[in-house]
C-alpha cells in the first residue's frame, strides 16, 4: 500500500535526520479525518520536485512533524505538457484537470472560447478558478506526482496564440481535420501544447487564429470524444511516444 502524501509549501535545504513541520488544513486532514499517529510513515512533497519520506514525531491539533528518513530530488519531466481547455458546463472542468493532471500534464489553461456555454465573471471565476487549483492539488497528492500542475488565469483566444506561437509542438484538436494525431512526431524536450474546444466545438476563427500561430490542426480519430476526455486522450498518446512514459 502506498503512504499517504502531505503537500508542504518548501523542501528545500532539508536533509535526512531534519525535522519538517505541517501545519493548517492539511495538518488538521491527516490528524482530525486520516487519524496520523506517532510512528507512522508519510511522503512529504513539495510539488517542485522535492520529496522526504519519514516517520512522524508529533502531532497536535492543526500540526504534526516528521523526521526525515530518505530526501530525494528529481527533474523536471520533460518535454512539458500543457493543455489549454476550453470551459466546459457544469463540473467537467474539475473532471478534465483531476485526470489531466493523473496522467501527467504540467499546466492547464482555462480558456474563455467563443462558444463555451459556462461563463467566468467576477466572483464566480474565483471560486472556478480555485476549484481548479484545488482539484489539480489533490490529484497530484492521489497520483504521487513529485511535480504538481499549475492551472493558469483564465486565458483569452489572443493569449492562447502567444502560448501556440512560442510551442516547440501545438496541436488543436478538430473533428473535421486532416492529420490525424498518430501521425505526429513528438519532441524529446521543449513544450507541447494541446487545445481542446467546448462542447460546441471550435469556431473556424479560433482554428484559423491557432494555425496561423503554428498549431497542428488534428482529429484523435473517428470518434467525437467529450471536451472533458479529449484531452486526456490526446495527451496520453502523445506521452506514450516520450521517455516520460518509458517511450
Amino acid at each position: 500500500m502506498s503512504l499517504p502524501v502531505h503537500l508542504v509549501a518548501s523542501l528545500a535545504g532539508v536533509s535526512v535526520g531534519g525535522a519538517i513541520t505541517v501545519e493548517g488544513d492539511e495538518a488538521h486532514h491527516a490528524v482530525a479525518v486520516r487519524r496520523l499517529r506517532v510512528g507512522e510513515q508519510v511522503v512529504l512533497t513539495d510539488g517542485a520536485g522535492r520529496s522526504v519520506t519519514g516517520a512522524v514525531t508529533e502531532t497536535g491539533k492543526r500540526v504534526f512533524s516528521v523526521e526525515a528518513a530518505s530526501v530525494e530530488e528529481h527533474p523536471r519531466p520533460s518535454p512539458s505538457f500543457v493543455v489549454v481547455q476550453a470551459l466546459p458546463k457544469g463540473d467537467r472542468g474539475e473532471l478534465a484537470v483531476e485526470v489531466l493532471t493523473e496522467i501527467g500534464v504540467d499546466r492547464v489553461v482555462p480558456w474563455a472560447a467563443s462558444r463555451s456555454v459556462a461563463v467566468w465573471k467576477g466572483e464566480r471565476a474565483t471560486k472556478s478558478l480555485a476549484r481548479w487549483r484545488s482539484t489539480a492539488r489533490e490529484a497530484a497528492k492521489q497520483s504521487r506526482r513529485s511535480w504538481h500542475p499549475t492551472v493558469s488565469e483564465l486565458s483569452t483566444t489572443a493569449e492562447v496564440a502567444e502560448l501556440v506561437a512560442g510551442a516547440d509542438l501545438a496541436v488543436v484538436l478538430h473533428e473535421e481535420a486532416g492529420t490525424p494525431l498518430a501521425g505526429l512526431s513528438v519532441p524529446a524536450s521543449g513544450v507541447v501544447v494541446v487545445v481542446v474546444g467546448p462542447e460546441g466545438g471550435l469556431s473556424p476563427e479560433e482554428v484559423a487564429t491557432f494555425v496561423a500561430a503554428g498549431a497542428v490542426s488534428v482529429r484523435l480519430g473517428t470518434e467525437v470524444l467529450r471536451t472533458s476526455t479529449a484531452g486526456v486522450a490526446a495527451c496520453a498518446a502523445l506521452l506514450a511516444r516520450t521517455a516520460r512514459w518509458g517511450g
